[in-house]
């Protein structure tokens, strides 16, 4: 059975970090692109980071560049989201998902976890 489970969400001022972690199991995760998308209420979900399966490559929306880093750990099948000066408008459910190739949409996405931005 695939899971994905995101971890580490929660509330945060302007300004603050928070890191993100999804733990994977049930497929090759060392096989798959990883990738964290977000939704905020009201809004289409939108592709956050994306990481290479060798963690080599990274991809980021433009809104999170220089912000938020994206790195893996295929001994721990888990990918990490660390996410700096945040912003009220980073404010969203975060989703971990996994597909087979950069160009595919995922295959497989975890439940979500809440990011509230606010002082």
């Amino acid at each position: 059975q695939v899971q994905l489970v995101e971890s580490g969400g929660g509330l945060v001022q302007p300004g603050g970090s928070l890191r993100l972690s999804c733990t994977a199991s049930g497929f090759t995760f060392s096989s798959h692109v990883m990738s964290w998308y977000r939704q905020a209420p009201g809004k289409e979900r939108e592709l956050v980071a994306a990481v290479s399966v060798l963690g080599r490559s990274t991809r980021y929306g433009d809104s999170v560049k220089g912000r938020f880093t994206i790195s893996r750990d295929n001994a721990k099948n888990t990918v990490y989201l660390q996410m700096n000066n945040l912003k009220p408008e980073d404010t969203a459910v975060y989703y971990c998902s996994a597909g087979s190739s950069w160009h595919s949409p995922p295959n497989y996405w975890g439940q979500g976890t809440q990011v509230t931005v606010s002082s």
